[in-house]
């Protein structure tokens, strides 16, 4: 399988108003700021989110966002797989932030840390608690080991159920004003 095509931030900001602008990240990650004119679709809703994004792809074409590019991605490789065309911003919002381009930050959105930031941190903790509780209950460094095993088979096959769990948690949700999903597929729709 080949990577998909790729964007630079600087080559993507030349271009924005030829694509549609996929974010991919959580819905809380997206409304604490986001590309401008970006649509979320969360990655773990993508697979649903294919017909709608098969009829924007036949209008132009596709970037597909993310914090730092992992995400957007797995994205890409999933629309290929249905046949959609998309490229990804390199670097993420993160890469773009960095280059002076400016996010759209929704009023009243909190801030929320990425993904991939939320999972270090449960992870680490975890791993953590099992050595500490380990030293009273051996049984307890099993915690650690498991943390362990998801974070290889997580690098291994490049998805995550840890973020796909934290995903989940009422930060990571989009605050009242944001579109709902199915008002960002009728958009999506045309």
């Amino acid at each position: 399988m080949t990577s998909p095509a790729s964007l630079s931030p600087a080559q993507a900001a030349a271009r924005i108003a030829e694509f549609t602008v996929i974010d991919v990240r959580a819905p809380g990650e997206h409304a604490s700021g986001h590309v401008p004119g970006a649509l979320n679709i969360p990655l773990d809703r993508l697979e649903e989110a294919l017909p709608a994004l098969k009829a924007a792809a036949a209008r132009g074409s596709l970037l597909v966002v993310c914090a730092s590019g992992v995400r957007s991605t797995r994205a890409c490789d999933i629309l290929a797989a249905a046949d959609i065309d998309a490229v990804t911003l390199s670097g993420g919002t993160s890469a773009w932030e960095g280059e002076g381009h400016d996010l759209d930050r929704p009023a009243g959105a909190r801030a929320t840390w990425p993904m991939e930031r939320q999972v270090r941190f449960a992870a680490g903790s975890l791993v953590v608690a099992g050595l500490l509780m380990g030293r009273r209950f051996p049984a307890a460094r099993w915690l650690s080991a498991g943390v362990g095993s998801g974070l290889v088979f997580s690098a291994v096959t490049n998805t995550c159920g840890m973020a796909a769990v934290l995903s989940k948690l009422p930060h990571n949700r989009p605050p009242r004003s944001a579109a709902d999903f199915d008002a960002t597929l009728d958009a999506l729709q045309g």
